[in-house]
């Protein structure tokens, strides 16, 4: 397991010339992962409006939306109708977990960074890879058609549980385009997936062992086998939903007749058993970037890294026997209730481990406060948090009370959006040199994390606590229950901090725009580390290296004495040099 392929040496492949070829059907992991980038990018910011919009309506009932707002759906005098509001939550959702954060961390930094760290000069397969962002684009293209469809939208939540999406022409077309569209972002996935795992299978550099491979490369290979083995899943479930929707069968439809028929809680099965894997595809890469560059601007080795590495592992075993949790309330046996109970405490195990190994590198580092390291920072707080929270839902009594509660919103969104939003924002300020040769402004990028941390804890959190008091997730108007009403002030300020959460934003877009033109030249390497990709120029060149490097030595060579007589404190991946007796 520890031993590198042997990688020959091929001769260098020609740059392609042409527009189309280049820019548009390219077949460049670069080009391919700045393709996903901008699509993810795009659609955080849709689906980032439409939360705000959800958040309008719960602090306004019945109010007018800003204009803005009426972009998105068409409805008198303005005001979000109940069929809006409901479409507005089935998108965001759909949106953001499937269209949004998986591009960005899997699909752009994934393919950017892949070949760069471990020392290849493109993807395994190329073609496959310009085939999955297309698919990608292809099922983006029909997910946009579904909101505008003149007979409905799709509006079963993100989740489309049956028999609310089952129903032949209800709740309208959209919904049918919604199932192809996730079954084709599915099939990008597997394919992206099938990809990354015979790249680093097959093209590590010589001397790349498995212990010597970066953390964030680890991440990205353990979720690649997660979409391989468990996205299939989801596709054959919305082959299923497809069926029944249009064919009349009844797969996920409980039969009048005796002894025929399907049954609803058949798709939460299909539906969950991919679900609860989908949580650690999405952080599984966030995890490695985190446990990267937490090392790095420790200026530390990695603490544990091989416990680090079993921890993850680990996760990944246990991903697929846990995911009941989600159904303790749908009549679920008692003693398969306790069993998902106990699996779901123990994968906690493992992710404790992680954080405190994170918390070992920080500890006595020489810690540089840079843009990425504050983000990091925030995610191991938000993380931490949302993990805590956890534990509540993953026992069957407490669950009871809490599930469908506004506590499963805010312990989602600390794990899914805060964490995995904060680690998105760290690795576009750490690599955003290598992949457009500028440096992003620095000063702009504090204050942008201190205006996305603050409100984001007081959006997740302020749910919980609504959540504890009882209250419901998916509501149209949460005044009309008077139980609620000494907490109004408490939703509404919610709403005023997630204003203020989208609105910091704004800096971003700034600060990543700007630069692309403006930006300061980056330098050889910015961050003075030395994994394999800051060794090639920023941006690379199209072929990456020159020649495949040959590894000596782990990503984590920080604060090694080897390095003093060089005036510096980090060493390259290939720097071969005396070490100190």
């Amino acid at each position: 397991m520890t031993a590198a392929p042997e990688v020959a040496d091929e001769p260098i492949p020609p740059e392609p010339t042409g527009f189309w070829r280049r820019w548009v059907f390219s077949t460049d992991h670069k080009v391919i992962g700045r393709q996903f980038l901008f699509l993810g990018l795009g659609f955080l910011a849709v689906g980032g409006i439409m939360a705000m919009l959800i958040r309008w309506q719960l602090a306004r009932p019945g109010a007018p939306v800003p204009l803005v707002g009426q972009l998105f759906f068409r409805s008198a005098g303005g005001v979000i109708s109940p069929p809006a509001y409901t479409a507005l939550f089935t998108m965001h959702g759909t949106i953001m977990i499937f269209f949004a954060v998986t591009p960005i961390l899997i699909g752009g930094f994934g393919n950017f960074l892949l070949p760069l760290l471990i020392g290849a000069r493109d993807m395994a397969f190329p073609r496959l890879n310009m085939a999955s962002f297309w698919t990608l684009a292809l099922a983006t293209s029909l997910l946009c058609a579904s909101f505008f469809v003149p007979l409905g939208p799709p509006q079963a939540g993100w989740t489309a549980y049956a028999p609310l999406s089952t129903a032949l022409g209800t709740p309208g077309a959209g919904q049918t385009l919604w199932v192809i569209a996730i079954y084709l972002n599915g099939a990008s996935s597997v394919m992206g997936a099938v990809n990354y795992i015979t790249t680093v299978l097959r093209l590590r550099a010589p001397g790349m062992n498995w212990l010597r491979l970066p953390l964030t490369v680890w991440g990205l290979f353990l979720t690649s086998i997660l979409n391989a083995l468990f996205v299939p899943v989801l596709g054959a479930a919305m082959v299923l939903l497809l069926f029944d929707r249009l064919f009349g069968t009844q797969f996920f439809v409980a039969g009048t007749t005796p002894g025929m028929g399907g049954d609803p809680i058949l798709y939460q099965h299909l539906f969950w058993l991919f679900g609860h894997p989908e949580v650690y595809i999405l952080i599984l890469p966030a995890w490695g970037i985190v446990a990267d560059l937490l090392s790095f601007f420790a200026r530390k080795p990695a603490f544990g890294y091989r416990v680090t590495v079993g921890a993850l592992i680990g996760v990944v075993v246990l991903s697929a026997l846990v995911y009941g949790h989600h159904m303790f309330t749908t009549g679920l046996s008692p003693l398969l209730g306790e069993s998902f109970m106990v699996l779901t405490m123990i994968i906690s195990v493992p992710t404790s481990l992680l954080v405190l190994n994170w918390l070992g590198t920080l500890w006595r580092g020489a810690i540089r406060f840079n843009t990425p390291m504050l983000f990091c920072l925030g995610m191991v707080f938000t993380f931490g948090v949302g993990g805590l929270t956890g534990l509540y839902l993953a026992d069957v009594v407490a669950d009871i009370y809490l599930h469908d509660t506004y506590f499963v919103v805010g312990h989602f969104h600390l794990i899914m959006a805060a964490a995995l939003l904060l680690t998105l924002f760290a690795a576009v300020y750490f690599w955003y040199p290598k992949m457009f040769g500028r440096m992003l402004s620095e000063r702009l990028g504090k204050l942008h994390f201190w205006l996305t941390f603050l409100p984001l804890n007081v959006v997740f959190m302020g749910q919980l606590i609504l959540g504890v008091q009882g209250m419901q997730r998916r509501l149209y108007d949460p005044s009309v229950y008077e139980a609620w009403r000494p907490l109004a002030g408490l939703n509404r300020g919610i709403s005023h901090a997630a204003y203020l959460l989208g609105a910091a934003q704004l800096l971003f877009v700034w600060n990543f725009f700007v630069s692309l033109r403006r930006g300061r030249p980056a330098p050889a390497n910015p961050w003075e580390v030395g994994t394999l990709e800051w060794s090639v120029p920023s941006p690379p060149p199209h072929h990456n290296f020159d020649t495949i490097p040959v590894v000596v030595r782990g990503p984590h060579e920080l604060a090694n004495p080897a390095a003093r007589p060089l005036g510096r404190d980090w060493l390259s991946q290939t720097e071969v040099v005396e070490e100190p007796r």
